[in-house]
């Protein structure tokens, strides 16, 4: 019963949390400069915490259940688990890569008979495919907070939380900010942004209430919790390599030739680049923080325990003081 209202609130919060975030770029107005250079840096935040956060915390995730199977037995096939974990991780992203690959190409062939239509529909297709990507990315992130729930590890739980917590909020920024540049009605981002934020909520209280006994334990067993996060990583990368960048650069091309600038056409600007990596590097400063607060925090409770220890061992040292006091007149009284 613990366990389902830890994931009840868990899937509160990040419902809640997700929209919220994606919502900024909405109420804030901006720039078209502005603009671009706030889709910049959410793209660059999309490719960092694919490559930083969740592809460590997936691998992370395998070695952790790999150690688990091998604890207190005799470990003589060590290269082979190795060997099975590096498959599992590079099979994972791939899935994940060619199955974001395979619904592109869909989207693509519908879009090819409606070409001759406005360019608004355009960017409604254009949109609808990088939402319909982020939504699998986001529901395969539920799978996995799912799959953590269903077994006895709430430390595992509580990381992937926050894991997803970190990259879904930028993505969730990125994915509004691409949808105002593709030109969509704001009533509309906001649906988009509601179906995004509902889908690993859902998919996490689906998996968890979905699963018996016999599927928890299959699950444990397979290593899906790592499983799901990479394949997850693998749709991420597409859609922020293939889809949200290219998108920007196009952009940025079109921008320029109107404006008749000097810059080469597929060039990104001075601040656009530095936005960009910024954005990359900010979910790995984000996760470094959170792990020097864990440390302060570690080291924190470290210190108060051997405070209190001192503490202890000088209140004993001075009960002895007094006992020794007190016995040494009653045993001079008795001498004389």
């Amino acid at each position: 019963m613990e366990e389902t209202t830890v994931l009840i609130l868990l899937a509160v919060v990040m419902l809640i949390g997700s929209y919220l975030i994606g919502s900024i770029p909405l109420v804030v107005n901006l720039s078209e400069e502005k603009l671009q250079l706030v889709s910049v840096l959410g793209a660059g935040m999309l490719v960092g915490t694919a490559l930083s956060v969740i592809i460590p915390e997936g691998v992370r995730s395998l070695i952790h259940k790999s150690h688990e199977k091998k604890d207190g037995s005799v470990m003589v096939s060590v290269h082979q688990d190795v060997d099975d974990i590096h498959g599992m991780i590079g099979m994972s992203l791939v899935l994940g890569f060619l199955f974001m690959l395979v619904i592109d190409q869909i989207s693509s062939r519908s879009k090819a008979s409606i070409s001759d239509l406005e360019s608004s529909i355009k960017g409604v297709t254009n949109g609808a495919t990088a939402t319909i990507g982020l939504v699998v990315h986001s529901a395969a992130d539920g799978v996995a907070l799912g799959a953590a729930a269903s077994t006895a590890h709430h430390d595992i739980e509580i990381i992937i939380f926050l894991a997803i917590m970190l990259h879904k909020a930028p993505a969730a920024f990125g994915l509004v900010t691409f949808l105002l540049h593709e030109g969509l009605e704001r009533v509309r981002i906001r649906k988009h942004l509601l179906i995004f934020s509902v889908a690993a909520p859902l998919m996490a209280l689906l998996t968890y209430f979905g699963l018996g006994q016999e599927g928890k334990e299959t699950l444990s067993s397979v290593n899906a919790t790592g499983a799901a996060m990479l394949f997850s990583a693998g749709t991420f990368l597409y859609v922020a390599t293939v889809h949200v960048l290219p998108e920007l650069i196009v952009r940025r091309s079109n921008h320029s030739l109107a404006a008749n600038s000097s810059h080469s056409g597929h060039a990104l600007g001075k601040s656009e680049l530095v936005a960009i990596v910024v954005g990359s590097l900010l979910p790995s400063l984000l996760t470094m923080g959170q792990k020097l607060k864990f440390l302060i925090y570690k080291t924190g409770i470290h210190i108060a325990k051997l405070s209190l220890l001192i503490i202890i061992c000088l209140q004993q040292q001075n009960k002895k003081k007094k006992v020794e006091k007190k016995v040494l007149p009653y045993k001079s009284i008795q001498n004389e």
